[in-house]
């Protein structure tokens, strides 16, 4: 099994019976009718927490730099992610340009911060989607796609009519607004968050958006009540259900005991956490600029996080 954590039958659900979300809201007509409503949407932006109002749909962009369309850094079957998701041919990831943050340690900075990529009309990204599922990928994995909702929305609706049946992985800094989540019900298979910082004084030093643990917070609680606990085929594939991702930082400056806390007491117990050490000084930090985070984290810190959320009872992605 590609995933090694102990797959539960309550968890499990056959290749055989498993049809993404996606397939019966589109059969019913909603799934083009909520991306007509997203796209129209565009016209005074409310996609993320932002509220920027720009109009869109004049290619006028607010702070995530993105008009009409979205922009689009690579896609590629990627098997560099959690076991559960890339298994044996990898999972489609699509890398999407410009971030509603401005994580000032953010190591995808080229793509986040200046946009590298090219503009995608739907019918491309659509395209996109088929290839990946022509490839053998085992999910359509969106990655940073906060500020681009309606577009991927417009993109699937031409995607299904061509033959997509992939479950979609939303692959979210969990900085998203109700509404987008809203239109995303019943859409994505696979919601797969960050919980990145959880002081608000922290989280506008380091994100540059205070109220990101608020939102992170409501944000998570309403993808488990759409997916609820992560759920895998017989072959250990994730198929449906929440995985959070959770970068331990040095000098404890995520919060990482407050975040598992929550993660445990206020969403589920047996919610799946992928406790990640790869942080290094990225993005725009020195030790001139937020010196106190300009190194590695020590393997105290990370083992620390770790033994934290197996006395929580959370169920861990056991990569390490």
């Amino acid at each position: 099994m590609y995933h090694q954590t102990r797959v539960l039958e309550r968890y499990l659900i056959p290749s055989a019976d498993f049809e993404p979300a996606y397939l019966a809201l589109h059969r019913s007509g909603e799934l083009r009718k909520r991306a007509q409503e997203a796209i129209a949407s565009l016209e005074r932006c409310c996609v993320c927490p932002r509220d920027c109002e720009a109009n869109r749909l004049e290619n006028v962009a607010g702070i995530c730099r993105t008009g009409r369309y979205a922009r689009v850094s690579s896609y590629f079957p990627h098997r560099g992610e959690e076991d559960c998701l890339r298994g044996w041919n990898g999972s489609g990831t699509i890398f999407f340009s410009w971030c509603n943050l401005r994580c000032v340690f953010c190591q995808n900075s080229d793509l986040s911060h200046r946009g590298e990529g090219v503009e995608v009309s739907p019918e491309r990204l659509a395209r996109m989607m088929l290839h990946l599922q022509s490839l053998g990928c085992h999910n359509i994995n969106l990655v940073t796609p906060e500020h681009v909702v309606p577009q991927v929305l417009e993109a699937l609706v031409l995607a299904v009519e061509g033959g997509l049946r992939l479950p979609i992985v939303y692959n979210t800094s969990a900085y998203d607004s109700m509404e987008s989540l809203r239109l995303l019900d019943g859409v994505v298979d696979i919601y797969m968050p960050d919980f990145k910082i959880w002081d608000p004084e922290k989280a506008h030093r380091y994100l540059k958006a205070r109220d990101y643990p608020e939102v992170a917070r409501r944000v998570i609680k309403e993808m488990h009540r759409q997916v609820g606990v992560l759920k895998f085929d017989e072959n250990g594939l994730a198929k449906r259900g929440v995985l959070v991702r959770h970068l331990v930082m040095p000098g404890d400056v995520a919060g990482t005991e407050r975040i598992l806390r929550f993660l445990a007491e206020e969403v589920s117990p047996d919610t799946y956490v992928n406790v990640m050490a790869q942080y290094y000084p990225a993005g725009v930090v020195s030790s001139e600029r937020y010196p106190e985070i300009n190194r590695r984290i020590t393997s105290q810190e990370y083992w620390q996080a770790v033994r934290l959320a197996e006395s929580l009872g959370l169920r861990l992605d056991e990569r390490w």
